[in-house]
């Protein structure tokens, strides 16, 4: 019997100018990049759960206050009608008192809305229907514990993966340029062939050996393709370089605004504080001259509207101290392993 050959070739090219590794450790950067770019969508969404959250108990908060600004402002107002009723008082009095819990029912509104628009966002950030129930307890917002250590500007720049994530583009960039540039200088290609009706295995070994060819292949005329090539990734890697470089600047940015923002913050906090005290002083003078008949009712109004104006806004700037925070550890945290990564260890 006699048996057909199938030939059997085999080409290898050696790394002469390193065209080959280069290429290898571009996408090996490229690589890395997209996992630290994983790593910022996932801190970036921890981030917004957590502020979502927070927003939402800010949110049950006013909605309490509001409750009770309105029982407040009802209360006045069977004391002015009492009055009206044995004339020490004006209807146009009760008209203004109305006004204000109209006003302050009208927020109370606005505010249920804003729960049930912030509980389908809750829902939504942890990968459910809007419509579905998040078991949740509306509590005070939360203290603000010490503030965290900064470390050093190099820890930082290694810490952040959207940081690290530009310096592995800029690093695959440099790769990729070291490949143009070698691509302009010739190759090196071996090529060996063999016939599979050798008698065994060293038969054909030996086939391949005596017929080792090697090809050097330089490149040909292309109209300075390639040195537009080199160029090209020349300006992408300055690109690159530069991207990277206002990445850092702006890690650090992040960083400083978030300790100035909360510090002032703070400082603002402790003003609307010492306000809302002052106005109550007022309010509660003020109402007992307006009870003795030595003051105007629309004196008691005014101080009694910006008492209940400063202690909405006191939660909104407790809201806006912790959104800081928030801000803060998300400029200063640093990547995480996943699963495969820890059971890979």
């Amino acid at each position: 019997d006699v048996c057909s050959s199938d030939l059997i070739t085999s080409e290898y090219e050696i790394d002469l100018w390193g065209r080959i590794s280069s290429g290898i450790a571009a996408q090996h950067y490229r690589a890395k990049a997209t996992h630290a770019d994983y790593q910022t969508a996932a801190l970036s969404l921890s981030a917004e759960v957590v502020r979502t959250y927070f927003q939402l108990t800010s949110a049950q908060n006013r909605l309490a206050l509001f409750n009770h600004q309105i029982e407040t402002n009802q209360k006045v107002l069977s004391l002015i009608k009492a009055r009206f009723g044995s004339g020490q008082t004006r209807s146009v009095d009760i008209l203004r008192q109305k006004q204000l819990i109209e006003s302050t029912r009208e927020q109370k509104i606005i505010t249920e809305s804003r729960i049930q628009v912030l509980e389908h966002q809750l829902a939504v950030l942890l990968g459910r229907p809007p419509k579905a129930k998040i078991a949740y307890t509306p509590l005070s917002l939360p203290d603000l514990p010490p503030i965290p250590d900064a470390g050093l500007p190099a820890e930082l720049i290694q810490r952040r993966p959207d940081v690290q994530k530009a310096y592995n583009i800029l690093q695959a960039a440099d790769r990729e340029l070291a490949v143009a540039l070698s691509n302009r200088y010739p190759r090196l290609t071996l090529t060996a062939s063999g016939s599979s009706t050798s008698n065994n295995i060293s038969g054909l070994f030996e086939d391949w050996t005596s017929n080792f060819a090697g090809n050097l292949l330089a490149p040909i005329f292309d109209g300075g393709q390639r040195r537009a090539e080199v160029k090209r990734n020349e300006a992408i890697k300055s690109e690159q370089l530069y991207s990277y470089g206002q990445k850092v600047l702006t890690a650090f940015q992040e960083v400083e605004n978030a300790l100035i923002q909360e510090k002032k913050q703070s400082e603002q906090i402790a003003s609307i504080e010492a306000q809302v005290t002052l106005v109550r002083q007022t309010y509660d003078q003020l109402r007992i001259e307006y009870l003795n008949g030595l003051s105007d009712y629309l004196d008691v109004l005014t101080a009694l509207t910006n008492e209940q104006r400063l202690q909405r806004d006191l939660i909104s700037a407790k809201l806006e101290l912790l959104e800081f925070r928030v801000a803060l550890y998300r400029a200063l945290a640093g990547g995480f392993k996943t699963d495969r990564e820890t059971n890979n260890n």
